[in-house]
Parts: C-alpha cells; structure tokens; sequence
C-alpha cells in the first residue's frame, strides 16, 4: 500500500519545515505538497490529491476557517486538521461547524499531532479530552438558555476583524489583510460593537487589546 499523502497549510516556513519532518519520518505517512496562503493552498489542492490537509487558522491573505470553509465544498471527503497557536476554546468548535474533522494547538507535543493525524485518518474527529468536555458542557448550557461567553456570539468573519483590532490593526490594514472594503471592515466593528454590548469604539478597542492578550 502507497503512503498516506498530507499537504500543509501555514504561512510560517519553520512551522511547515518541522511538521514536514515529523510526518516524513512516519513510514506509512508523506507530504505530497506545502503552502503559505490560502490561495495557493486551494491551488495545490486542485495540482495533488491529498489523504489529509493540516492548515493554520491564521494566513496572511485569509483565515484558516474560512479556507476551511472553501474546501469543504471543493472538496468534501478531503478530511482537515486545523492547527494553530490560539488556544482551542477560541476556534476548536468553530472549525467543527465549519467541516474540520480535529483540532490541536501548536503547543501540543509532536506525538500528539501523530495522534491526531491518525485519528482523523480512521474516521474519528480529534479533540482534546478538555475541549471535548467544554464542548458537551457548552451544548448542555444552549439548551438550558445559560449565558455563554460573549466572544461566541460574534461570527467567523467578525471574530477575525475583533482578533486584528486586538493586535493594533487600524481600519484600512484589517481591509487590506481580509480582502475586504474600509466600509465593511467598519460594519463589522459596529455588529462586534453591539453584540458585546460595548458603548463606544474606544471600549472596543480596549476590549479587544486585552482579549488578544490574555489569548496569545
């Protein structure tokens, strides 16, 4: 039998270098394919046919998600693992809804990605045991009507402009990095606004800084 064949998508070239190592030592496992946009992740995809895609959530020209997102519907039976430095309560279960079939942090140990590889490879969706025990809890709390964290209540794309304004991006630099026009970069600020029920833009702004803070 031929080797299992994984791309990977992460726009850090270290990051790329030392999976690309740790797979590549696996007898039954190859990388076939890098990439370090979301573009050229979606371009490779249609050039190899993949077993597995490990992609970041964050890229410089989109979200992983929202990558994520396109290739669920490129490619429906190609199964994702998301792999980022943010901690997984943050996107863990958005990239489940979004067609992921596991999550794991960067921080994790090397045996652990193996581990999450493997799972996804036989049919299982991979999580951390406390991950998958907030999300059983978060689902018992929407049903019983209790508040959960605000945070949830902004959408992929509005969590993506609330992470940048967090990190000091202005307007137009948030417009440029998402592909987006300066007016709907201001819209989304304005629904993040409401949605957290934050008075002015000046307690968005702090808001944001010490949420991107506490969530490095």
């Amino acid at each position: 039998m031929g080797k299992t064949r994984v791309i990977l998508v992460d726009d850090h070239p270290i990051v790329r270098q030392g999976l690309a190592q740790l797979i590549n030592r696996e007898p039954d496992l190859t990388v076939c394919g890098e990439a370090d946009t979301a573009h050229a992740a979606l371009a490779l995809l249609n050039t190899v046919k993949p077993d597995l895609a490990i992609i970041d959530v964050s890229l410089e020209d989109r979200s992983g998600i929202e990558l994520l997102k396109d290739m669920t519907l490129r490619f429906p039976k190609l199964p994702v693992l998301l792999l980022s430095m943010y901690h997984e309560s943050l996107y863990a279960e958005r990239a489940l809804h979004a067609g992921a079939r596991g999550y794991i942090m960067k921080q994790e140990a090397p045996d652990r990605v193996l581990t999450a590889i493997r799972t996804i490879l036989a049919g299982e969706v991979y999580l951390s045991e406390k991950m998958g025990a907030r999300m059983l809890r978060n689902l018992s709390d929407r049903r019983s009507g209790a508040e959960t964290s605000p945070i949830e209540r902004l959408s992929d794309r509005e969590l993506e402009v609330f992470r940048r304004i967090g990190q000091g991006f202005s307007t137009s630099e948030i417009a440029e990095q998402l592909f987006l026009s300066a007016r709907t970069v201001e819209t989304h600020r304005e629904h993040i606004k409401d949605k957290l029920k934050l008075p002015n833009k000046g307690e968005l702004l702090r808001y944001a800084v010490k949420w991107s803070g506490e969530n490095r």
